[in-house]
């Protein structure tokens, strides 16, 4: 595609390198990518799809912007609390990048619409804040063949992988949901807000690295951050013949097995 004057200006230090140059500056652009909650970890994700020129971004939440999000939620705004978050997302994005068009969608994923929500994006990034909704991206995923981003946090841990068609899923490392109430949420344990920058950075790279083709990905690793320690941890992850989703004989083949899911704000 031929750049103008002012997309070469803006994607100068992408076209400059090497790994990237005008022809993956334009991949971006022509590029699709579902962000599954405009939350902690969806809004610097949001964020630097944004800046870096990804020209179709979908957005998934049906929750409103409060408060209490603002301390670690930097896509909104204190003007725009009440505001539907999925709105606030679109209103941020068109301050940064008017060669981006986000696409909302104001609505909880759930069994009967996560394949046909996915099946629009070749590559998904989760950043919802629940059990039920990870292990429902992954499933929906996996099903339709899409390439899955997913990052968690809680207190001043993260976690990241990524998921691939042909690789270890989700459901590899955790098998089934844990028991409600098990593992409590960042609203019942709390949540340093700039880990959700950090892990929500990280995530964005490695959506922009598939989306390019470059460098060694997270398919089969898994990283584990502790911000206490400053330390992080490459976990190998291996396909599980005996997984239910992605193993030698799946019995998961539909998404009728899900409950309701949660709202996915983080």
């Amino acid at each position: 595609m031929d750049f103008g004057e002012d997309q070469i200006r803006r994607y100068a230090r992408h076209i400059i390198l090497p790994e990237v140059g005008g022809a993956g500056q334009a991949r971006l652009l022509e590029s699709r990518v579902l962000v599954v909650g405009a939350g902690g970890l969806g809004s610097p994700v949001i964020l630097y799809l944004a800046a870096a020129g990804v020209g179709t971004i979908g957005v998934i939440d049906d929750d409103v912007v409060d408060v209490s999000n603002l301390q670690r939620q930097v896509l909104h705004a204190t003007s725009r609390i009440g505001s539907a978050k999925v709105d606030s997302a679109v209103a941020a994005v068109a301050a940064i990048n008017p060669d981006v068009r986000v696409v909302p969608i104001k609505a909880r994923l759930d069994k009967d619409n996560a394949r046909a929500i996915v099946a629009d994006y070749p590559v998904v990034a989760d950043g919802s804040d629940n059990f039920p909704t990870r292990f429902l991206v992954n499933d929906a995923c996996r099903l339709e063949g899409c390439t899955l981003v997913s990052a968690a946090i809680l207190r001043f841990d993260g976690q990241l992988s990524t998921f691939k068609p042909g690789g270890p899923c989700y459901r590899c490392i955790y098998r089934e949901p844990p028991p409600e109430d098990h593992v409590p949420s960042c609203a019942q344990a709390g949540v340093l807000g700039a880990i959700a920058g950090t892990m929500g950075a990280l995530q964005a790279t490695e959506v922009l690295k598939e989306l390019l083709g470059i460098g060694e990905g997270m398919a089969g690793r898994l990283l584990i951050y502790d911000a206490l320690a400053v330390t992080f941890r490459d976990v190998r992850v291996r396909r599980d013949p005996g997984c239910p989703v992605c193993g030698d004989h799946p019995t998961i083949t539909d998404l009728s097995d899900h409950g309701d899911t949660a709202r996915v704000c983080g």
